[in-house]
């Protein structure tokens, strides 16, 4: 039966892949998943099957923590939609563009990966702020929004994983603290920081793509297919502008001036007219440090020991309740007006918000299964000695990917881990890196990740062209995290 299930991730990765829809195949896989649960218990299989799966999404969003994710998920659509449609977003572009700060591709990927960097507080914030802040100017220099995608996802974690002070290191040291290593776990953890070859591998990735302006494979045909779009839509205007010539000829003349600066021209096709960046960088200031005040007082003083769900949760209140009273009593909006577009927003994420809480139930119902744990013995106790630290990667690669949660490989391998550790004497810091490597790039890879959704969210990019545009960069740096490990099994053990 152990073999049965890893059946509910292959079913959801199937069809992801056959008919590129993503809700039916979570919802197939959780229906799979619990099909096999009802198996061990119940002869009428189908009818228990059904209701084990609308009582696990019952489950799920029984769960505080879930719930907190649901709704910051909701809520962070309705500022998405104050900010852009209150002309906040045009206007802070054109500050950052007339200033100077971001007038070329370049300088648009670096802003956009310092901001994911500098917010090391909590992922899903860093990836938030990254992509609302970027957006546009993605837009304004034909940048696809697979590349910002690509960027902000693969900032957050691995800056997290690295840098430690915030909720990812108290919940790992929470971990090891349950066990005996002959040396103090905040120092095991801090040394896995050199051995966390995935991280750092993915973040020089980001750095080469920032620096070089260049991307590959799949990505590289998103921004093909943007840019002939692109020259598509200016050659129907031209046109249109040509017929329109003959009648009002100085006027467009004029219009069209050479002199007309870069700056103006990347403005030229702003959606929403410009009107004050405070309506953008007010509200999201607002959320950034909220989110640093609520982690340091739900941790009671120590914000690494902050709950990130209720502080994410907060804070994208915060934000809204500041970007909605910025603008009511700037009266420019009533409040009926203001309702609307906040529920326009929170309807636009409907769907992607639906991902996220399938991908928490396949999870839970994951969980149950034992999906995580008879992966994990695929690390047996026969692998030659230089073999145990990669095959712990990629142990924790594969289930991150079938399971969609770094969190819960983690939860997972390092109670299977730390035993090696003691048993066959191997680096502590070592096998922990790698564990928590494995994490992180079987997420990166996983289309039913929340990180996945959540950076598809913040980007406003299709979930599967944000997966398929980002495949081929993790797999390459986990080729190469790989390598890494054995050189370092073969130097170290």
């Amino acid at each position: 039966m152990d073999w049965l299930s890893v059946l509910p991730p292959l079913v959801a990765i199937i069809i992801v892949i056959w008919k590129k829809e993503v809700i039916l195949a979570l919802l197939t896989a959780v229906f799979t998943s619990e099909l096999l649960l009802a198996s061990q218990e119940h002869s009428n299989v189908i009818f228990h099957a059904f209701i084990g799966s609308l009582e696990r999404v019952i489950g799920v969003v029984s769960s505080a923590g879930n719930a907190r994710i649901l709704i910051f998920s909701l809520l962070i659509g309705a500022l998405l939609a104050y900010v852009r449609d209150s002309g906040g977003v045009t206007a802070t572009v054109e500050k950052l563009v007339n200033k100077g700060i971001a007038k070329s591709k370049r300088q648009v990927g670096a802003l956009t990966m310092f901001t994911g960097m500098v917010i090391f507080i909590e992922s899903n914030l860093s990836v938030l702020t990254a992509g609302i802040l970027s957006r546009d100017l993605f837009d304004k220099f034909k940048m696809s929004r697979a590349r910002l995608a690509y960027i902000i996802d693969s900032t957050s974690a691995p800056v997290c994983i690295l840098v430690l002070l915030n909720g990812w290191g108290a919940y790992v040291l929470a971990l090891l603290n349950n066990y005996e290593l002959g040396q103090s776990s905040v120092s095991i953890l801090w040394g896995s920081v050199a051995f966390n070859f995935y991280a750092i591998i993915a973040l020089l990735m980001v750095v080469y793509t920032v620096v070089t302006d260049r991307v590959h494979g799949p990505m590289k045909t998103a921004e093909l297919a943007l840019n002939t779009s692109e020259k598509t839509k200016e050659r129907v205007e031209s046109d249109d502008l040509s017929q329109r010539s003959s009648i009002a000829e100085s006027s467009i003349v004029q219009t069209a001036a050479p002199q007309e600066t870069l700056s103006q021209a990347i403005l030229h096709e702003a959606m929403v007219p410009a009107t004050k960046a405070r309506f953008m960088l007010v509200p999201l200031m607002s959320m950034i440090f909220g989110m640093f005040f609520f982690m340091y007082w739900s941790g009671n003083g120590d914000i690494t020991q902050g709950d990130g769900s209720k502080s994410v949760l907060y804070a994208t209140c915060l934000g809204l309740a500041v970007s909605y009273f910025l603008l009511r009593f700037s009266n420019r909006f009533g409040h009926q007006e203001l309702v609307e577009i906040g529920f326009k927003g929170i309807g636009e994420l409907l769907p992607l918000v639906t991902i996220v809480l399938l991908s928490l139930t396949l999870g839970a119902s994951l969980k149950e299964l034992g999906t995580g744990y008879f992966i994990a013995g695929i690390v047996g106790e026969y692998l030659p000695l230089i073999l145990v630290v990669p095959m712990l990667f990629i142990a924790g690669a594969i289930i991150s990917f079938s399971t969609g949660t770094s969190w819960g490989t983690f939860a997972i391998l390092i109670p299977i881990g730390v035993p090696l550790i003691q048993a066959l004497g191997l680096p502590p810091s070592l096998v922990i890196a790698a564990i928590l490597g494995g994490g992180i790039f079987g997420d990166h890879c996983s289309p039913i990740s929340d990180t996945t959704c959540v950076s598809a969210i913040a980007s406003g990019c299709d979930l599967l062209e944000h997966v398929k545009t980002q495949m081929p960069y993790a797999l390459f740096g986990g080729a190469l995290t790989l390598v890494a490990y054995i050189i370092a099994s073969i130097v170290m053990i």
